[in-house]
């Protein structure tokens, strides 16, 4: 049953999965440390050290020590950052040996740069980036999950971040530890299935024409995902529209019911909602746009801004009305382009291997490892 199963989606995915080779690429390098932005503008900060650790200014000059398992609260102070009794434009906190940082309420691997930002003390976290992965892929994904699942996790979040930091905006950082970039925990959401499956897939990360793919993902499309241009801007050849393997997601369909103040108060000046119809919607679905008609006005909404204010978990979802309420049936969890984390799940339950899992979601991509300094 199994062997037939894995035969029918190989077929599906595409014989060619089966005779990819992981290429060299000259034009990817290997980033030996990730800028993850982990606390913004606080007020105040705990910072500390799981060993003896050095305290260094802007400069890079060693000010001093800090015991282990000993922390500060780090603050502004005029325009320099304060830690204990040290004070600099920037401050950085360097572990000794394996030791790892304390940032707020969280351990983390690597070391951590504390700069003024705002009002506010702004802590930045360098990490290796296969030491960062380790918390990412097992924040991202269930740590549970078979390893040819969080194999593929693992190389669309190392391509993901490796993406970001080559085309950084910020002078400070290249991620932080949000969904807006990649969820990252610290140590609190490393496992041994984490560690083993981005030990499995060290250096890989998937390539166009010889450069990191902007490697996003989401947790279920709700049956397909989506062309990107139908959901963002420009198109990407890599980001196509393919069918997904999400049926067995707990959120590939669900349903919501909403107060219609809630909606007249998101929307405003329309009175009480008579009607909601999609204007302009993808080719799998989703909302693009929606007419809401109330009883003294309409307007065009975006379905972004209604999934945000309705806090629906996708664009791709109905509304009707009735019995005073609004009922909102969808599919989906998330943006729905690239990597389906739920159809990754069911495609490594059944046989599929990540290199396969990858060539699908990522269609025209080629897995390829980096060149390490």
């Amino acid at each position: 049953m199994w062997k037939n199963l894995t035969l029918k989606l190989t077929s599906k995915l595409g014989i060619f999965a089966f005779f990819w080779m992981i290429l060299f690429s000259h034009s990817a390098q290997a980033a030996l440390e990730l800028r993850v932005m982990v606390r913004k503008s606080a007020n105040s900060l705990p910072v500390g050290s799981s060993t003896t650790a050095v305290v260094k200014d802007a400069n890079g000059r060693v000010l001093g020590q800090v015991a282990a398992r000993n922390s500060f609260n780090s603050r502004i102070n005029g325009s320099n950052v304060n830690l204990g009794q040290w004070n600099s434009s920037r401050l950085w906190l360097e572990p000794s040996g394996d030791g790892v940082v304390w940032i707020g309420d969280n351990w983390y691997r690597g070391r951590v740069l504390l700069v003024k930002e705002g009002n506010g003390v702004t802590a930045i976290n360098y990490v290796d980036m296969e030491d960062y992965l380790y918390s990412v892929v097992g924040a991202e994904a269930i740590p549970s999950w078979p390893q040819e699942a969080l194999k593929a996790q693992a190389v669309a979040a190392r391509s993901y971040a490796l993406h970001q930091r080559n085309n950084s905006r910020s002078s400070l950082y290249d991620l932080d530890t949000t969904t807006r970039t990649q969820v990252y925990k610290g140590l609190k959401s490393e496992y041994t299935t984490t560690h083993q499956a981005v030990k499995a897939t060290e250096n890989q990360v998937m390539t166009y024409n010889g450069q990191v793919i902007l490697a996003v993902f989401h947790s279920s499309s709700g049956g397909h995902t989506e062309n990107v241009e139908d959901i963002w801007t420009s198109p990407l050849p890599y980001l196509r529209g393919v069918v997904d393997y999400d049926q067995t997601s707990p959120v590939f369909s669900w349903n919501k019911t909403v107060n219609p103040t809630q909606i007249s108060r998101a929307v405003g000046g329309i009175g009480n909602i008579r009607s909601m119809v999609p204007e302009k919607t993808t080719p799998q679905g989703r909302v693009v746009s929606m007419r809401v008609v109330g009883d003294s006005s309409s307007r065009s909404v975006k379905g972004t801004d209604l999934r945000q204010a309705l806090d629906l978990r996708s664009t791709l979802f109905r509304v009707s009305l009735g019995n005073g309420g609004v009922q909102v049936s969808g599919r989906g969890f998330g943006h729905g382009i690239g990597l389906s984390q739920w159809g990754t799940y069911y495609l490594a339950q059944n046989g599929i291997n990540y290199q396969q899992i990858l060539a699908h979601y990522y269609r025209n991509a080629r897995l390829s490892r980096l060149q390490t300094r």
